[in-house]
């Protein structure tokens, strides 16, 4: 882990010590199209302190759905969003700080309705830290055996890749030297050298397979099983998805903002 990522914990930490969890797992979303309620999951703490934190600040009163797209999801959360006049790029707005990845997969998992938190890609954030107050709800799409059987193989694919990456980056020092050295039989000495650790580590862990939940949630219920083991899923609507969809097919503009602003306002449910 690098000192960033213990940097941003701590300050995570300092920040939501005073957050007492145990006052609500249950949050109401308001919108323009109706209240979407979402359940915050346990076993992912740090996200469901800081959007309890954040709740009960009132930090996402009167922010905006600010990016909409069909058959995918919908995304709030931007602080920039309040009061943004029409035109006004969005989706860099946070809190200051981010959060540690949580991502616990396959229990939790991209279906229709899950919560879930953005973030930077993993070029400039290899720990998938998430941001501090954007989050994503999936509406995602329904896929047959056939579709699932073709995105195990890709994701399968991706993972392979995202394995020999890491490997790679563990060794850029020694890359960039034999690159500057113009040793090009070294360069691909250590290629194959990856290779082989790729195919071990891929050999010990296995393929991507989707489990039998999730196959059965992506065929009946709809989901965005590309974006698994990626991205931590802290929550899920537990009423008000019909609100989601009313969101997700509204008309867009640039940026795939909603043409008309759907601003919200969120308090925990005690029951």
């Amino acid at each position: 882990m690098t000192n960033k990522f213990y940097f941003s914990l701590l300050i995570y930490i300092l920040l939501i010590m005073s957050t007492n969890a145990a006052d609500s797992t249950l949050v109401m979303i308001e919108t323009d199209l109706g209240n979407i309620k979402v359940k915050l999951y346990d076993d992912t703490p740090l996200h469901r302190d800081n959007f309890i934190k954040l709740v009960k600040e009132g930090f996402y009163d009167n922010t905006l759905f600010h990016r909409v797209i069909k058959d995918f999801m919908i995304q709030g959360g931007d602080p920039d969003s309040k009061g943004a006049p029409a035109g006004k790029s969005l989706g860099t707005g946070g809190p200051g700080y981010t959060v540690p990845a949580e991502i616990v997969y396959p229990k939790h998992f991209h279906k229709r309705g899950a919560l879930a938190a953005a973030r930077q890609a993993d070029q400039v954030n290899p720990e998938r830290a998430s941001s501090g107050s954007q989050f994503y709800i999936v509406w995602g799409q329904t896929y047959s055996d056939g579709k699932l059987n073709q995105l195990e193989q890709q994701l399968t694919a991706q993972k392979e890749r995202a394995i020999f990456d890491r490997l790679a980056s563990e060794r850029k020092k020694e890359i960039m030297d034999l690159r500057r050295a113009k040793d090009q039989e070294g360069l691909y000495e250590l290629q194959e050298e990856l290779i082989a650790q790729t195919k071990a580590e891929m050999q010990e862990t296995g393929p991507a397979i989707l489990t039998p939940e999730q196959r059965e949630a992506y065929k009946t219920l709809g989901g965005t099983p590309h974006l698994d083991d990626q991205y931590t899923v802290f929550g899920e609507v537990v009423e008000g998805l019909d609100v989601v969809e009313k969101i997700q097919n509204t008309p867009t503009a640039s940026g795939d903002r909603p043409k008309e602003d759907i601003a919200v306002k969120m308090y925990l449910i005690n029951e």
